[in-house]
C-alpha cells in the first residue's frame, strides 16, 4: 500500500481525479472526489471508505424506544484514472450493517477542456448541495437534513448522462451541471407512507430502465467566491408515472419539479454556516385526495462553531465545535378545498451538540434532537426527544 494521498478537508491539496488544469478552488459538485484514497500496490486503482456507527435513546410523548445502538453505514470507494484525461469513480453502501446494499455512484469523467468534462453512468443528482456531499465523516450531525431526506430523496442516485465543467475567475468560479436521468417513478404517490413522498419514487428498476420513456432532467448552477461563500440553484423534474402499457394510454402524463437553493459560507475560520431549501410541485391524481399533497416544501440552516484548535489528549489539531441546527419540512402544502383551513403534516425540529475531531477525517458526536411533528389536521404535535452519540470516519 502506498500512502494517503489526500486529507477529505485540506483545500491546500488537489482532490483526486478533478483533472482541473487550473488553481482549483473546491466547489461542492467535487465532493464525490475530495475524499482519501490509497494506491492499491502498483497499479493506478486507490481504494477508500467511511464508516459510521451512533447510539439512540429517544422518548415520544413519555414513551422510551430504549437504547439501542447501529453500524449505521459503512462505505467503500473505487478510483482509478483509466487514461489520460478519463477517470472512473465508484461507490458500494452497505446501510444499517447488511440490511440494504447499494451500488451508490458507477461513473465515468471524460474530460473534454478544463471547463467541460462528459459524465456517464450512476451518478448523484445535483440537487441541493448535500446529495453530492453526504459522506458521515464530513458532518458534524449524525442525522441528515430533513429537508435532504424527505423532501429531497437523498441519497439519490440515478442512471444518467450529461456534462459539467467549472470556470474560473481570480478567487471566483461558477460551476454548472446537466444530465439526463431515469428519474423518479410511480412510487412517489403509490407508496404504502399515506402522502406524497419522493423517497418511494425510488426503485431499483430506474437503474435498469425508464418506466416511461421519458427521461428526466437535472441540472445545477453554483457561483463560489474562494473568501465568501458558495450559492446553488438546482432543478430536478420531469414525467414520474407509468400514463402507457404496450402503447395503450392509462393515464395522463403526470410531472413533478424540485427546485432547490443551497448555501455554506465559514466567518473568520471558525464559524461555518450550511443552509439548503427545496421546494416540490407535483401533479397528483385528484383521486388520491388531499392526503397527497401536490406541494411541498421544506429547510435547515446550521452553525457549527470551533471553540477550541489544538492538541488534545496527545492529539495534534483537534478541534472541538459546538453545532446547531433547525429544520423544518411541510409534506402538503396547501388548504383544504372543503373548509379553506390550512394542511399541516408537517415537522419542526431543533438539533444543538458538540462534535470533537482529533483529525480532519474522523468525528465524535454527541447530539440532542426534539422534534415537533404535526398530523394533517394540525393537532397537538407529537413531541420526540432524545441523544445520540456517534462516530464517523474515512479510512
Amino acid at each position: 500500500m502506498l500512502a494517503l494521498l489526500l486529507p477529505a478537508q485540506n483545500d491546500s491539496l488537489q482532490p483526486v481525479g478533478t483533472g482541473d488544469t487550473l488553481p482549483s478552488i473546491k466547489v461542492n459538485k467535487d465532493a464525490v472526489y475530495d475524499r482519501p484514497f490509497i494506491s492499491i500496490g502498483k497499479t493506478s486503482t486507490a481504494i477508500g471508505g467511511y464508516v459510521e456507527g451512533n447510539t439512540n435513546y429517544f422518548v415520544t410523548d413519555g414513551v422510551a424506544e430504549g437504547f439501542s445502538m447501529e453500524l449505521r453505514r459503512f462505505n467503500i470507494f473505487l478510483y482509478s484514472p483509466i487514461g489520460n484525461r478519463i477517470r472512473f469513480l465508484s461507490e458500494l453502501e452497505f446501510e444499517h450493517g447488511t440490511e440494504e446494499i447499494a451500488l451508490e455512484t458507477a461513473m465515468l469523467d471524460f474530460e473534454i477542456a478544463s471547463a467541460l468534462s462528459f459524465r456517464a453512468g450512476i451518478l448523484l443528482a445535483p440537487l441541493g448541495a448535500f446529495n453530492q456531499n453526504h459522506d458521515g465523516p464530513k458532518w458534524e450531525f449524525i442525522e441528515r437534513p430533513l429537508v435532504s431526506t424527505q423532501i429531497i430523496p437523498s441519497t439519490l442516485s440515478e442512471i444518467g448522462f450529461g456534462f459539467h465543467g467549472k470556470l474560473y475567475r481570480a478567487d471566483k468560479v461558477f460551476s454548472y451541471e446537466a444530465y439526463l436521468v431515469n428519474g423518479l417513478q410511480d412510487g412517489v404517490i403509490l407508496n404504502t407512507e399515506g402522502r406524497t413522498f419522493l423517497q418511494a419514487g425510488k426503485s431499483e428498476e430506474m437503474f435498469a430502465e425508464d418506466n416511461n420513456g421519458q427521461p428526466m432532467f437535472t441540472g445545477k448552477i453554483g457561483f463560489k467566491h474562494r473568501k465568501i461563500a458558495e450559492i446553488g440553484l438546482s432543478y430536478y423534474g420531469g414525467v414520474y408515472n407509468t400514463f402507457q402499457i404496450e402503447g395503450t394510454l392509462i393515464d395522463s402524463k403526470r410531472r413533478l419539479s424540485v427546485i432547490a437553493l443551497d448555501l455554506n459560507t465559514v466567518i473568520f475560520r471558525k464559524l461555518t454556516v450550511n443552509a439548503e431549501a427545496a421546494l416540490v410541485s407535483i401533479d397528483v391524481p385528484a383521486a388520491a385526495g388531499q392526503f397527497f399533497g401536490s406541494r411541498q416544501k421544506g429547510f435547515y440552516a446550521e452553525a457549527v462553531y470551533t471553540v477550541l484548535r489544538g492538541t488534545v489528549l496527545g492529539y495534534e489539531n483537534t478541534a472541538i465545535n459546538v453545532n446547531l441546527r433547525g429544520e423544518y419540512i411541510d409534506y402538503n402544502d396547501g388548504t383544504f378545498a372543503d373548509t379553506g383551513t390550512r394542511i399541516y403534516d408537517e415537522v419542526i425540529a431543533l438539533v444543538p451538540g458538540i462534535s470533537i475531531r482529533p483529525s480532519s477525517s474522523t468525528v465524535l458526536r454527541l447530539n440532542y434532537r426534539y422534534h415537533w411533528e404535526y398530523d394533517i389536521l394540525g393537532n397537538p404535535a407529537i413531541r420526540t426527544a432524545g441523544f445520540q452519540v456517534g462516530v464517523a470516519s474515512y479510512f
